[in-house]
């Protein structure tokens, strides 16, 4: 097997031949942080470091990981230079999925078959930035004709006016990008930013919020507003579900006090929290929409590193040690049957306890993709074992990017399609399933799965 040959991932002859069958399917993508700005003015890129790496905190981590200085990462070093740091430390990145992400990229859209390294980085540079000055690798052009991409999900304040979205679809002639509605910092009271992002909402909707009854109206607007323009689900970041059975009266006088820039504690943000996202949840099961919980990321945990550069730069970690139970259970149960929900954990040590949950309450919870710190082969191949001897795969939500990086539709997609094979190959070559049974499941948690769970 030669690297990343017709048999990469996949270890046997039934999944090479389900690959084959579900390759050229086009990528259905329910949750990403795409750059629409970027994607609406649709401008050559202005070199190979913009594209690979300007927007990948899982490669500025590999090169802190190999030494690389800050400045030959975020900093103000030339891009080239970047590039060229990049490619002295890559060799040392074998068995990390960047190395085969970027590789992936290099192979597929670009024609370029030489390995990254210190001596081929200002060539594979040059080769990269000849091709971005053309038409057919502008952002758009990208998006349709090298990716695939059918439909994709960006991830979206509260407070966002969307024209972005707007001008890309009509660019394109047809709807390619859907909002996902994000409303994290109307909820995290005790976060930096909640205060001006209250004046955002209130300067958006010309209100003042006087009252968390206000706030509430407030965000049925938005959702509205979301709805009207093609949204089919919401996005939380939490790092623990809070409770969803808290009072209004107790939450309304913590959002008075907060809005006064007085001190409110952690377990009155619980109370906070919980009532707003019982709320939104309300919207959601009204509306159709799927509510994505992404749980278990502790933030920022480098000190020095957000205090230089601020958050979404690296430093989140995972704990195994969060008890996710109790108040997933009070969610699951208020929404029992109306309200589809799918589970992401960042630590795999959560998965039996989703993954159960799931099983537990029927077709509407789903488990969610390998998130963030799994989404390698390692972590997929894993996921979907479990899932497929606890869960059910029919019920997997399907594979999403979570990225801001736009390659990332391609590479990452076929690493997760070729585990998919590989895994399902699997069950047809032990014996455990019949080839025409797998061969359903495989397209359908490719495409038309997802397609039809996120009505896309």
């Amino acid at each position: 097997m030669a690297f990343l040959d017709d048999n990469y991932l996949i270890g046997n002859k039934t999944g090479r031949a389900l690959f084959g069958r579900i390759a050229a399917l086009p990528v259905v993508d329910p949750h990403n942080h795409a750059d629409l700005r970027e994607i609406a003015e649709n401008r050559c890129y202005r070199d190979a470091w913009q594209l690979f790496a300007a927007t990948d905190h899982y490669v500025w981590e590999m090169m802190r990981k190999r030494g690389v200085p800050e400045k030959l990462i975020t900093g103000k070093a030339a891009n080239r230079d970047k590039f060229c740091a990049l490619g002295r430390i890559f060799p040392e990145l074998v068995g990390n999925p960047v190395y085969e992400w970027i590789h992936l990229d290099l192979r597929r859209y670009f024609g370029i078959g030489e390995t990254l390294s210190g001596k081929s980085a200002e060539t594979i540079y040059d080769a990269v930035n000849e091709k971005l000055a053309s038409d057919e690798y502008r952002p758009q052009a990208l998006l349709e004709k090298r990716l695939n991409v059918e439909v994709m999900c960006s991830t979206d304040d509260a407070a966002d006016t969307l024209e972005h979205h707007d001008r890309i679809n009509r660019a394109v002639g047809r709807v390619i990008v859907r909002p996902t509605w994000r409303p994290d910092r109307a909820m995290k009271i005790l976060s930096a930013p909640w205060r001006a992002g209250m004046a955002r909402l209130e300067k958006r909707f010309g209100v003042e919020l006087k009252t968390l009854k206000s706030l509430i109206s407030v965000l049925k607007i938005s959702h509205d507003f979301f709805a009207e323009h093609g949204c089919r689900a919401s996005d939380h970041g939490l790092m623990t579900l809070p409770d969803v059975r808290a009072d209004y009266k107790q939450a309304n006088r913590i959002f008075r006090r907060a809005m006064n820039e007085e001190a409110v504690s952690e377990a009155e943000a619980e109370i906070f929290m919980g009532y707003v996202l019982g709320e939104i949840a309300e919207f959601n099961a009204e509306s159709d929409w799927v509510t994505q919980l992404h749980l278990g990321a502790v933030r920022d945990v480098r000190a020095s590193l957000f205090d230089a550069l601020g958050p979404d730069v690296g430093g989140d970690i995972s704990d195994h040690a969060l008890d996710l139970r109790p108040n997933l259970v009070h969610f699951l149960n208020r929404f029992d049957g109306r309200l589809k929900t799918v589970l992401y954990a960042l630590d795999p040590g959560h998965y039996p306890t989703l993954a159960t949950l799931s099983r537990a309450f029927g077709s509407k919870v789903a488990l969610g993709s390998a998130w963030w710190l799994c989404d390698t082969p390692v972590g997929m191949h894993r996921q979907l074992e479990y899932i497929s001897s606890v869960d059910t795969l029919s019920n997997f939500a399907g594979m999403v990017s979570d990225s801001r990086k736009l390659l990332s539709y391609g590479s990452r997609f076929e690493m997760f399609r070729r585990v998919l094979c590989d895994v399902l190959g699997n069950l047809v070559e032990r014996g455990q399933a019949p080839l025409e049974c797998v061969e359903t499941l495989c397209e359908k948690i490719a495409y038309s799965g997802v397609k039809k769970f996120w009505n896309l």
